[in-house]
């Protein structure tokens, strides 16, 4: 299968090029290269390549950085979705085209809402979460317009090694290892209190290319693991685990607006349509996160 990913020297991309190519499929990756939001260039691209399949990854994703830019979250976020399913639809209009959004469309929602699945309403709470709503729409409009094989997931919160500092776990887990370096007795967090599904990015990748192969044309998928976390607990286990004395103090500079508080995700529908289910567990994604960080500083 000839398979192009945008976005395929970010976190999520460069896992499922290497997961691809380990599963005999031959690999195209679009990045920083060509701007997704051009038109010309996406078509240029396909034109090249005439994937089988395209894995949509291209985006802005950080949730606290949207607020201070949100136009430009949604130029990337939605018209990039527009340009790169246009360019199928004119050069391989019998492609699959994989959209990934974000289980943030979901927004605020109550404990007995949960687990949250794919026909809960959308109540985006930030401007990183309407861009995707809104590039979800996209999707479903060209879809039904014309035709066009395009299938959408939402994967809740995915950790792993590689994944940059600005994400809440290898951002922890950098402080940690900054702090010990450094004798220091306590860091700055966030609020800890919320809970979150969090699956390995190596699951997720896989859940990603099953769709591609056996997921239903225009429907939505979940990738979750079933459960949440309290960022709390995630804390108290890398705490134990690189710098057992450190304590952690709340600052109110590193709050976000419009938190969400909990949320979990069932992958009942991805199962029933692949099979698949998560097979990493939590602990072993942590310590694969701290071990990736501390080579990356031994490297400096």
């Amino acid at each position: 299968m000839r398979a192009l990913v945008t976005g395929s020297q970010g976190f999520v991309g460069r896992h499922l090029v290497a997961h691809l190519r380990e599963s005999g499929d031959e690999v195209e990756g679009i990045d920083r290269e060509r701007d997704v939001t051009d038109a010309t260039s996406m078509r240029e691209a396909f034109e090249a390549f005439r994937p089988d399949v395209t894995y949509h990854l291209a985006a802005l994703t950080h949730v606290g950085e949207s607020w201070d830019h949100a136009s430009e979250f949604t130029r990337v976020n939605v018209v990039g979705t527009l340009r790169v399913l246009d360019a199928a639809w004119k050069v391989v209009p019998t492609s699959t085209t994989l959209i990934v959004s974000s289980s943030e469309v979901y927004g605020v929602v109550r404990e007995e809402d949960l687990p949250i699945r794919e026909n809960f309403r959308v109540a985006p709470a930030n401007p990183y979460s309407s861009s995707k709503v809104e590039a979800e729409r996209v999707a479903h409009e060209v879809a039904r317009r014309r035709g066009q094989r395009v299938l959408i997931v939402r994967p809740f919160n995915h950790l792993g090694p590689g994944q940059a500092l600005n994400f809440v776990v290898p951002a922890l887990v950098s402080r940690l290892l900054e702090a010990r370096e450094r004798g220091e007795s306590e860091i700055p967090v966030g609020d800890l209190s919320t809970r979150r599904d969090f699956s390995d990015v190596r699951d997720v990748v896989r859940a990603y290319r099953l769709l591609t192969l056996l997921g239903v044309a225009g429907e939505t998928y979940n990738v979750a693991s079933g459960h949440d976390v309290a960022l709390r607990d995630i804390a108290d286990l890398l705490v134990h685990q690189i710098a057992p004395m450190m304590k952690l103090v709340v600052d109110p500079t590193l709050l976000r607006p419009n938190e969400v508080p909990v949320s979990r995700g069932s992958f009942e529908k991805l199962n029933g349509a692949t099979g698949w289910s998560p097979l990493i567990p939590l602990h072993v994604s942590l310590r694969d996160v701290v071990d990736e960080l501390i080579a990356r500083r031994l490297e400096k």
